[in-house]
């Protein structure tokens, strides 16, 4: 790569990304030596495995300028929802399926009231969030769920690929499709269409309510499937599993530079924005500051990533302005 080619690339919000990146490696390498091991490194992923999985899904539904705040509540059913089955006598993947189903109905019923009855999508998935939240309390109550199938359980633990859990690779797996469907495809092309602008989108013949509709399916079904890789990996649930996992996934995605008002953003941006957090939460855990505190500093991060591009984007117009006005 060509040095002018470097240059632009660091002004752009991934270079910035990547630097931030390099600092927090740095900084880890040099506080905790342990930071390097081949465990630690796959702990780093491991531990956050499924939020990581969901905000590739994410990524897709704020560019198209909505959000889905119900993600969170739906892992948790899902693996609620499994652990009653699978603890109840029904066979596993009859129960799996059964899940990524809920998944899918949990999607659609929010896809219904945004696409097609045009409620905003923050309101419709608040409620959802208290909803399915509520839904996997009732199915345990107070009670926690475990004795799943050791099958079942291998599956959030196990190496199937060298010393890579199936739950990671499942994730570089998403990671490279979704990053063609978004980049080199047109349906990804209708995502930022609809984005930028609905109505102008709508008027061009984009099926806007059918594509929102599919968003919201696929972000159902990746969150129960997100659920059930929770379950396995813990062994058990409880009916406030999952709880704030929204917070991370959200602040991952803007983070990495998409847009909260949609029609911006890229893959390789939440790629960086997920390294950056999942090793400064590492970096924070080996250091051994309080999960309180780690939950402050990424709710800070989340200000930032909706802020400083904003401020930038501002700064860049303003300086285009009067290089046009000289």
């Amino acid at each position: 790569m060509s040095i002018t080619r470097i240059t632009a690339f660091l002004k752009t919000w991934e270079g910035l990304l990547a630097v931030i990146l390099a600092v927090i490696l740095a900084l880890n390498v040099a506080l905790a030596p342990e930071f390097l091991s081949v465990q630690n490194q796959i702990n780093l992923f491991q531990l956050s495995i499924e939020k990581i999985i969901v905000a590739l899904v994410m990524t897709f539904i704020i560019i198209s300028a909505e959000i889905d705040l119900s993600v969170a509540s739906v892992m948790g059913l899902s693996a609620c929802l499994f652990g009653v089955l699978a603890t109840g006598g029904m066979p596993g993947a009859l129960a799996i399926l059964l899940c990524l189903l809920m998944g899918a109905a949990a999607g659609a019923f929010n896809a219904f009231w945004i696409a097609y009855l045009r409620i905003p999508s923050l309101v419709v998935t608040l409620a959802m969030l208290i909803m399915f939240r509520g839904l996997a309390r009732v199915l345990l109550e107070d009670r926690g769920l475990s004795n799943f199938p050791e099958w079942f359980n291998a599956l959030g633990r196990d190496a199937v690929i060298g010393p890579l859990p199936l739950a990671l690779v499942v994730f570089l797996i998403m990671l490279v499709i979704l990053w063609i469907v978004l980049h080199r495809t047109g349906f990804g092309r209708q995502v930022f269409v609809i984005g930028n602008n609905a109505e102008v989108a709508r008027y061009s013949g984009v099926r806007v309510a059918r594509i929102r509709t599919a968003l919201f399916i696929m972000s159902g079904v990746v969150a129960a499937m997100a659920g059930l890789f929770y379950a396995a990996r813990l062994a058990s649930v409880r009916g406030d599993a999952a709880t704030g996992f929204e917070l991370d996934i959200i602040t991952m995605v803007l983070l990495g530079g998409v847009s909260v008002f949609g029609g911006r953003g890229s893959m390789l941006g939440v790629l960086l924005s997920i390294l950056i957090v999942l090793n400064l939460r590492n970096g924070m855990s080996l250091l051994n500051i309080t999960g309180h505190i780690q939950t402050g500093i990424i709710g800070l991060l989340l200000i930032g990533s909706v802020l400083v591009p904003n401020l930038l984007q501002d700064f860049q117009a303003r300086s285009a302005k009067q290089a046009r006005k000289a």
